[in-house]
């Protein structure tokens, strides 16, 4: 059996943070959910049934909620596009796909959530 495919997903990763484009929308923190999934080399699955051989997901919620928490962006855009870094300077993904949900946006009309989606792979190449 050879294995073609391996990825973690982690869905509705929350966090409060001052992310916006206006500096009124920064002043208070809001809330923001993260889905992110890691397509990983078939080689990095554990050849184990410990721990301690796993890409550890939790280890990866943490790194969202770190980079969502520890400075303001103006945009969604920066804020998944720096998680991405993030998670590549700390795991053997080979492609990232990241939503970033924000609550009740402040818009003209009535919107309940906005999000932004980004799917990048390790090479750079975007889809």
């Amino acid at each position: 059996m050879a294995i073609q495919d391996y990825r973690i997903r982690l869905d509705g990763v929350r966090f409060r943070s001052r992310h916006g484009a206006s500096s009124s929308e920064r002043r208070l923190p809001q809330d923001f959910v993260a889905h992110v999934e890691l397509s990983l080399p078939p080689p990095a699955l554990p050849g184990s049934d410990d721990r301690r051989d796993v890409v550890d997901y939790d280890r990866i919620a943490s790194v969202v909620v770190e980079e969502g928490t520890s400075r303001s962006c103006r945009l969604l855009e920066t804020l998944a596009k720096r998680i991405v870094d993030r998670i590549f300077a700390e795991f053997p993904a080979t492609s990232v796909r990241i939503v970033i949900t924000k609550a009740r946006p402040p818009t003209s009309s009535s919107v309940e959530a906005a999000s932004v989606e980004l799917f990048v792979t390790r090479d750079g190449g975007e889809g």
